[in-house]
């Protein structure tokens, strides 16, 4: 089936209050994204036509989406005079003439996990997963092939008691299915709200084709509290490090490496244990050590750490990155800043080491200046660079200095240091209190 054939409805209008949070529960974070944004993107693979059904804390998820992605509807649901499922459907005018219901908690759903709903054309397919225990679940129950009816587990005798298929809360649709009956729909019933299973029970007493479909649980797993959140972000990491590994990436300890969503790699590279990688970081032709941070950044033919954190917007590139080094919104090309060293703001060329204790002070509690350092620079341990300060090619800056100048000329050594002064047996003195 072509995009052009088939619409998606992403239900994300509820509270989510088993998260026990003040955010949507549709924005929680998994792997640096939105799991909204997760079940988004996998159905951009298959449909141009994407839905999502927003109220509560409608403009955050709006705008926190709309920073991701383009042509996306959104419609907001009249959740105080129609709430529920079915009360979300009210609104939607699809484009194709088949349409996915989805359910903006299910963060781990694939392309391919949905190509089960293109292949038939049933008026309706029902997800349902086969547990073996189903203490909790409605019963859904299939005759010849064919779904006959939902039972709450309060409501199932006996023998439905003992069916283990469960419904998973995923439908497709025909398009004439939704016109038909999502206007029937009612909210008699305890809660007072509008059910999408309704339809399926009146298109079955209509004699529609109901088609079951068997999924992955795993897949189409919802994310209802932070416990469930955990247990889908191990699962996403380790569908991540794995598509990285068998791309050629080298990680050794993979089970305690953090890998976001955006990070990309090139090449041979090494991830050693206990790194974080996020944002939309590039590692090309480069190794990664132990217990180090790089965060939205690029690092080419590069080694970093360990113990070295790399924050947003920096480039590094033939450059050696020691431990505890950290280095923030800078460029670095052919340098070597081998421990104990804070480089901010900076743009530093081939050739330049920076000793151990070298800071950038790029910040002076207003403003944040940059600073410049040319060529074949030496930069002495525990020197303090002033920014806005420029150092041009082949200077050499000596141990202990502070350059406050706005440039050291090509060629010069920059020296600032008072004299050496002792006082004979002041030890003794002091302590003979």
């Amino acid at each position: 089936m072509n995009k052009d054939q088939i619409s998606i409805v992403i239900l994300a209008a509820g509270k989510g209050s088993r998260m026990k949070s003040p955010k949507a529960k549709v924005l929680h974070s998994i792997c640096g994204k939105p799991m909204l944004y997760h079940i988004i993107k996998s159905s951009l693979e298959i449909s141009d036509d994407i839905t999502v059904v927003v109220a509560h804390q409608k403009d955050a998820v709006i705008e926190q989406i709309g920073s991701f992605f383009e042509n996306i509807h959104f419609v907001i649901q009249d959740a105080e005079n129609f709430p529920g499922t079915g009360g979300a459907m009210m609104s939607i005018n699809p484009q194709h003439e088949k349409v996915l219901v989805l359910n903006g908690d299910m963060p781990l759903i694939t392309s391919d996990a949905l190509q089960g709903f293109l292949g038939t054309d049933a008026d309706i397919i029902m997800s349902i997963f086969d547990l073996q225990d189903p203490d909790g679940y409605g019963r859904v129950i299939i005759e010849d092939g064919q779904v006959q009816r939902i039972v709450e587990q309060k409501d199932a005798s006996i023998y439905e008691l003992k069916v283990t298929s469960v419904n998973a809360g995923i439908y497709a649709f025909s398009k004439s299915v939704i016109e038909k009956y999502i206007p029937l729909l009612s909210n008699d019933n305890a809660q007072k709200e509008y059910y999408l299973t309704d339809v399926v029970s009146m298109a079955r007493a209509d004699g529609l084709n109901i088609s079951p479909l068997l999924v992955d649980e795993e897949k189409f797993k919802g994310v209802n509290s932070k416990k469930d959140l955990s247990d889908a972000e191990i699962i996403m990491q380790n569908k991540i490090k794995t598509h990285w590994m068998n791309a050629g990436v080298i990680m050794q300890l993979p089970s305690t490496i953090y890998i976001e969503e955006g990070v990309t790699f090139e090449g041979e590279c090494i991830v050693e244990n206990g790194c974080r990688l996020t944002g939309n970081t590039l590692i090309k032709e480069s190794h990664i050590k132990a217990g180090s941070v790089v965060e939205d950044s690029i690092v080419k033919n590069s080694d970093v750490g360990p113990l070295a954190h790399i924050r947003p917007a920096s480039y590094l590139e033939d450059t050696h990155i020691g431990n505890f080094v950290e280095v923030k919104k800078s460029s670095l090309k052919g340098v070597k800043a081998g421990h104990l060293s804070y480089i901010g703001d900076a743009q530093i060329d081939e050739g330049t080491n920076i000793g151990a204790g070298v800071i950038t002070c790029n910040y002076d509690g207003v403003k944040k200046y940059q600073t410049i350092i040319g060529k074949n620079v030496f930069v002495g341990s525990d020197s303090q660079l002033v920014a806005p300060v420029q150092i041009e090619d082949d200077v050499m800056i000596a141990a202990g200095t502070t350059v406050t100048s706005g440039k050291i000329e090509k060629g010069s050594l920059a020296l600032s240091r008072t004299k050496l002064r002792t006082v004979k047996d002041f030890y003794y003195k002091f302590f003979s209190k």
